[in-house]
């Protein structure tokens, strides 16, 4: 017999755990975490905290950095698939049932349209704002940044009303994201702390 095929479960999961994500995957993976957690951070600022501690000024350069790192984020996403599709990601370790297999890569597709969804729809809510075409978009204070177009140009009250709606599209994205997150955290921290399957080790250098 094949020495393949005789290798035993315990020695086949410990292979699995020690296959690694690529260096690259590795840090899109953990900038996109850091740049989205701030984001979150930035955007709850700007909606929770009242004009006496959060001037009008200060409020603007907020969401001008929300903005710019959502922007970022959305180039980021794009890399990371572009660097998924040419390289293909570890395998979850076999030893996972298939109801977990599953919810994994349901809270994967769920992580990746999010990560797509929120700074779109965050792109499209600022270009229907009444006054973009007078507050010109600077990525981080510096690169000139377009509006989208046909929205900047539609009829005033029609506009106005996809702004509204965006807004709360963007909004609701963000706490769909909220919950996805907490998931796919706990879900990892349960391999790794209960399970006893160091998951968390496939994504670090």
């Amino acid at each position: 017999m094949k020495a393949s095929q005789t290798i035993e479960p315990n020695s086949r999961a410990l292979i699995e755990d020690t296959v690694r994500y690529t260096h690259i995957a590795m840090l899109l993976h953990w900038t996109i975490a850091l740049l989205i957690i701030v984001n979150i951070s930035l955007g709850l600022t700007a909606s929770l905290l009242p004009a006496s501690i959060l001037s009008d000024t200060d409020a603007r350069v907020v969401v001008d950095m929300h903005k710019s790192i959502g922007i970022t984020v959305l180039g980021l996403a794009i890399l990371r698939v572009l660097w998924r599709l040419m390289h293909r990601p570890p395998p979850l370790p076999s030893v996972f049932p298939g109801w977990e297999k599953a919810m994994a890569h349901a809270a994967h597709i769920a992580l990746y349209v999010l990560i797509f969804a929120l700074p779109l729809s965050g792109w499209m809510h600022d270009s229907a704002w009444s006054d973009a075409a007078s507050h010109p978009m600077h990525l981080f204070g510096v690169v000139p940044w377009p509006r989208i177009g046909f929205l900047m140009h539609l009829d005033p009250g029609l506009k106005e009303q996809l702004h509204t709606q965006l807004g709360t599209l963007h909004t609701e994205c963000g706490y769909a994201l909220y919950v996805v997150l907490a998931l796919h955290i706990l879900g990892a921290l349960k391999h790794q702390w209960i399970d006893r399957h160091p998951v968390l080790g496939r994504m670090l250098p």
